[in-house]
């Protein structure tokens, strides 16, 4: 992720979106990805890119005895500090790729809007299962293929600045992307529908639930949000490790 989310013209730009300043009910898909997580209560988490820490708080307010949140930004983790602090909660510095993941250690591995940063998705999902005991979960929650595959992952728009359609294009080429978000070019990682979910199959994962995510009627008031349903931007998948 190069620590974008250390610099800190963007960290500042970043503490001023809805999801940063009103927590996951400013998440546009929290009313689905809520109802995915199992049952909590005495169960050990690791929260992978946990952000502020909104989710590894949640997981406590849910019953979790222990949650660890790693993430590679130290601005982010400085903020998880002060916004979700417990001391059930441990947060550390770390790459999600570089972290030492013990074996048979959590019943629930959650990752938001992360793995679309990772160029080896299968590295991934071999580390989190080894660290889940039997029968716990991956839930994530992943740019979507449509998204991550649009030109400049923007929509094309006419001569009045309104949007007409979104492109996509090079989109069984897996790999590198290149956007602006929040005034910085930022890398992204597209891989394929198939290579998401085949994946988790081929590592020994039973997927329970797949989910395209989509803003609430409540938020349909935010300007620009009522165009979030021509196109997914979000995919919401729970698997169990079996």
């Amino acid at each position: 992720m190069n620590n974008t989310y250390d610099d800190n013209d963007f960290f500042q730009a970043y503490a001023q979106m809805k999801r940063s300043k009103d927590g996951l009910k400013g998440a546009g898909e929290w009313h689905q990805l809520q109802p995915l997580f199992p049952d909590l209560k005495e169960k050990s988490v690791l929260d992978l890119g946990c952000g502020y820490g909104w989710h590894c708080k949640y997981a406590i307010q849910m019953g979790a005895s222990q949650v660890l949140g790693i993430d590679s930004s130290k601005k982010m983790i400085e903020k998880a500090f002060i916004e979700n602090f417990d001391e059930k909660i441990k947060y550390e510095i770390c790459n999600i790729e570089e972290y030492d993941y013990p074996k048979d250690m959590y019943d629930l591995v959650i990752s938001n809007l992360v793995l679309h940063y990772i160029k080896d998705l299968d590295n991934i999902y071999q580390k989190v299962h080894y660290t889940l005991k039997e029968g716990g979960y991956f839930l994530f929650n992943i740019e979507h293929p449509t998204f991550t595959a649009g030109i400049d992952e923007d929509w094309v728009y006419d001569e009045n600045g309104e949007p007409c359609y979104w492109a996509i294009d090079n989109y069984y080429y897996p790999g590198e992307r290149k956007t602006h978000f929040l005034g910085h070019q930022i890398i992204k990682q597209h891989h394929t529908l198939t290579q998401i979910l085949n994946s988790l199959l081929m590592y020994g994962f039973e997927i329970e639930t797949i989910e395209e995510a989509m803003p609430p009627k409540s938020m349909m008031n935010i300007p620009g949000m009522r165009d979030e349903m021509r196109r997914p931007m979000m995919l919401l998948v729970k698997a169990k490790k079996i």
